[in-house]
């Protein structure tokens, strides 16, 4: 079995590091009202990028847990 450091710690980092980016990005189109959450296609595109973010960490994590199985 691979150790942690070179399994779960980089996929801690990818997300970790990557998700405040993400979310740094967020914060700032909707300060500058590039994304205004009050009309209701802008909180359709919210949800889809928060939801993408969410499931391509579930996905690679699905992975990873199965390469580390098998």
């Amino acid at each position: 079995m691979l150790p942690f450091y070179e399994t779960w710690l980089p996929y801690i980092y990818l997300y970790g590091v990557g998700g405040i980016l993400f979310l740094i990005g967020l914060y700032l189109t909707i300060k500058h009202k590039a994304l205004n959450l009050k009309l209701r296609r802008h909180k359709l595109w919210f949800k889809i990028l928060i939801g993408g973010f969410l499931w391509y960490m579930a996905i690679h994590s699905s992975v990873l847990i199965a390469g580390l199985w098998w």
